[in-house]
């Protein structure tokens, strides 16, 4: 492609752009519970027009554009308040759970570098439930990520095993609020104290719920306490852009205090070009998440979000009621809100997610690990409470179809496996593609044998596999 001589009418621009969505999963039919949380039109419309109002505004110079610093110090005296941080909480808004995640894990990194100067590789301690952008952070700023197994009935942080990670290098612990995966709430009270007994910084990722489960709190439903109430959490990431129904874009990095955000801050006069100050990870960044996470705050107000909450929280229960009445499904540990997975002993889950996909809907498959099955994970929010029903209908239907099918040949997998492991290679990864129905950058329709494959990896080849696929997807 190559950027045309002439250019064309703004119908006919809108009209190549729609064609592009053509292959997209409808998430505003509410049959997608996973990556979009709609807040309903009339309330996005709002959040839309905020977002193009501050489109060309740019947040990397306060001194241009005062507006950008109003609008994110208003977000996060919002945010840190619902948080329960006193007058020394400090943040920053984002990009995302990923940004907010890696600058808590920078700033603890500078940190031990100017108290630790011993340490040669910093350790952080996360319970395997963490969300995989850690593992991304620690990658990226060349730190050590020692993983510890969790309660495989509860899907919480083992506190024994964290402490027994603890080592003379660690600076870090991290838990979640909930994970991702099972919506559980890990032990933040007991990992704040084994925080404080060894004098080490406290992460609480609340990307998903730090909003959600702070309403709920509010409302009455006693979730276990995450936030800055909690003695030892010293930083918490909770992202606008999910359970605050924000535009894409935009999440929120908190510290217990200014000594802390501190080490976050990059600046340099070191170039004959202008003096960079960047708090966060990125430089030039539009004022458009800014403004329509500081328009949806202020047009739902408390009102507007304990109403959601509660909708969600009720289609939640219906959801996961009826889904243990199916025969053969059952639910994973006991979740704190509006997120869960369920898995099955008798059928393959990663076969029910395409049938599912089929009609229309979209389930999120995640793989097994040692202490827990493969299992669909679902994802409610405001855009889908109106489905319930219907999900409930059609996944009844898609498990006795999944029942009558013929299943994955395991031998096939396992031998396909067996020799990509005898000898990982580009040509081995290509076979292995073939083998999988990938032709090319271009998927089957059905995912389940490519599930199957990567499942049955070890982790480390299956992360190689999926880069080099990745490596050929784009241009």
């Amino acid at each position: 492609m190559h950027i045309p001589e002439y250019g064309i009418s703004k119908e006919d621009v809108f009209a190549g752009l729609q064609q592009y969505k053509v292959q997209d999963m409808d998430w505003k039919s509410g049959k997608v519970w996973a990556y979009v949380y709609d807040p309903g039109d009339e309330t996005a419309d709002v959040v839309k027009k905020a977002y193009s109002m501050f489109l060309s505004e740019n947040g990397l110079d306060p001194t241009v554009f005062p507006s950008m610093l109003k609008l994110e110090t208003d977000i996060v005296s919002m945010i840190a308040n619902l948080l329960r941080g006193d007058e020394h909480v400090v943040g920053h808004v984002t990009s995302g759970g990923t940004e907010s995640i890696m600058l808590a894990v920078k700033t603890a990194r500078d940190k031990a570098r100017a108290d630790r100067p011993d340490i040669t590789i910093p350790e952080i301690v996360l319970p395997q439930t963490a969300h995989a952008s850690f593992h991304k952070a620690t990658h990226f700023m060349g730190l050590k990520p020692v993983v510890v197994p969790f309660n495989p009935q509860t899907f919480q942080a083992d506190v024994a095993a964290m402490t027994a990670a603890i080592t003379k290098n660690t600076i870090m612990l991290i838990a979640s609020a909930p994970c991702y995966s099972q919506g559980v709430v890990d032990p933040i009270a007991d990992i704040g104290k084994l925080a404080q007994d060894n004098g080490l910084l406290f992460h609480v990722d609340a990307c998903v719920g730090g909003i959600h489960l702070s309403f709920m709190r509010i409302m009455g439903y006693n979730p276990l306490d995450f936030d800055f109430s909690v003695p030892g959490v010293t930083s918490i990431s909770a992202d606008l852009h999910k359970y605050g129904y924000a535009a894409k874009g935009a999440s929120v990095v908190l510290y217990k205090d200014k000594n802390l955000r501190r080490y976050q801050i990059f600046a340099s006069t070191d170039t004959t070009a202008y003096t960079l100050i960047n708090p966060t990870i990125l430089s030039s960044k539009s004022g458009g998440p800014l403004a329509g996470s500081w328009a949806i705050l202020h047009l739902l107000g408390e009102e507007g979000y304990t109403r959601i909450v509660g909708e969600v929280q009720e289609a939640t229960r219906r959801l996961m009621d009826g889904i243990r009445e199916i025969p053969g499904l059952y639910i994973l540990g006991s979740p704190d809100m509006c997120m869960f997975s369920f898995a099955s002993e008798e059928i393959n889950v990663y076969q029910l997610a395409d049938e599912m996909k089929k009609r229309g809907w979209y389930l999120q498959g995640q793989f097994s690990t040692q202490l827990s099955p493969r299992n669909l994970h679902v994802s409610v929010n405001q855009g889908t409470v109106r489905r319930v029903d219907a999900m409930l209908k059609d996944l009844e239907q898609c498990v006795q179809i999944v029942r009558r099918s013929e299943p994955i040949d395991v031998e096939f997998v396992r031998a396909a496996v067996s020799g990509l492991l005898d000898n990982p290679s580009p040509d081995t990864f290509a076979n292995l593609f073939a083998l999988a129905g990938i032709q090319g950058a271009n998927l089957p329709d059905e995912l389940a044998l490519i599930n199957e494959f990567l499942d049955a990896l070890p982790d480390e080849v299956a992360n190689q596999v999926l880069i080099e696929y990745f490596n050929e997807l784009y241009v």
